[in-house]
């Protein structure tokens, strides 16, 4: 089956700041904005970042006995972006929720994840599997 992009709308509060985070230090592409909003490609996918005052996420989730924030959306990308965006973020000094770790290692589904806030407190998880096939191993 033929992979899709898919699209997230959120909310944020100053584009220019929004702007600088996701294109200066994720890499997104900027696509069509007016004064409230902005689309940008974050690795082949649609975001639109529209002004307004996101609401909190909770530190609610539980993977592998990690708590996570929700709600919280990313990306899964190769094991070289995720290293490269591990990187980055931290010599930028983003601060992680959840730092950058191998999940089950040796095991079906084995993964590298991280989560962090952007400048509105949107969480966000970027992820690799080291047999990217197994995305949906049981």
């Amino acid at each position: 089956m033929a992979s899709r992009a898919f699209h997230h709308a959120f909310l944020v509060r100053d584009l220019d700041e929004t702007r600088r985070f996701y294109v200066d230090l994720l890499g997104c592409v900027e696509g069509r904005s007016t004064q409230t909003w902005v689309d940008l490609d974050l690795f082949g996918n649609q975001l639109t970042a529209h002004l307004g005052t996101p609401p909190p996420p909770a530190n609610v989730g539980k993977v592998d006995g990690i708590v996570v924030p929700l709600p919280h959306f990313g990306a899964v990308v190769s094991f070289d972006e995720y290293e490269r965006l591990a990187a980055r973020l931290t010599a930028a000094g983003v601060e992680f929720v959840v730092t950058p770790r191998i999940r089950y290692p040796g095991q079906s589904g084995e993964q590298g994840t991280f989560f962090f806030f952007d400048p509105s407190g949107n969480a966000l998880e970027f992820k690799a599997f080291r047999r990217p096939e197994e995305m949906f191993a049981k």
